[in-house]
């Protein structure tokens, strides 16, 4: 039974990190420069998955929903910003240790992130025992790990591509999120 509930959390994980979206379309551009740069904006994403896994546990479904909006417009301001900057080649995080706080200022500021916490997040609190946490978080380091580096080996020759198609990803969620903050406070 322990297996199959880590395994679960491993499933958990991946439904956090692997679909398309802002922090995947940076670690595709720092991927192509390098395995380690892709990975550390990953890690700095996890980081924000930990603080969230903190507050979900601790304070469970209590954060107003008003909280959750207001980072919708500043989420989209985010994404617009690092969509111009993934563009710009020569503004690309130069350091690991840059690419870490990238990773955990969108991960932190990413309302699809947020949800997912206050959602699936707040059922492997309630009903996963440590070993689904530890599944889950198991998950997004195989995720931040494995896609780097096949990103690396793969899309090297199509960086031009690879960065356009990130900025797409990050201007449409960007919008999509502004749209959906907007429409809740009017």
């Amino acid at each position: 039974m322990e297996i199959l509930t880590y395994l679960i959390g491993v499933l958990l994980g991946l439904s956090l990190t692997a679909p398309p979206g802002p922090v995947n379309s940076i670690i595709s551009v720092e991927s192509v420069r390098s395995k380690i740069h892709g990975s550390s904006v990953g890690a700095g994403a996890m980081t924000a998955d930990i603080i969230f896994f903190i507050i979900v546990y601790s304070f469970g479904n209590i954060v107003p929903k008003s909280a959750l909006y207001a980072l919708y417009i500043v989420g989209s301001i985010v994404m617009f910003y690092f969509a111009y900057s993934t563009l710009k080649k020569s503004s690309r995080y130069k350091t690991r240790r840059g690419n870490y706080f990238v990773g955990l200022l969108v991960g932190i500021s990413n309302p699809f992130q947020i949800i997912w916490w206050v959602t699936a997040g707040l059922f492997v609190v309630n009903h996963m025992s440590l070993i689904g946490v530890f599944g889950l978080f198991s998950g997004v380091v195989l995720w931040i790990t494995i896609f780097p580096f096949f990103v690396n080996k793969y899309a090297k020759r199509y960086e031009k591509y690879v960065r356009i198609a990130s900025s797409v990803v990050l201007i449409s969620f960007g919008v999509y999120i502004l749209i959906v903050g907007i429409k809740v406070i009017l």
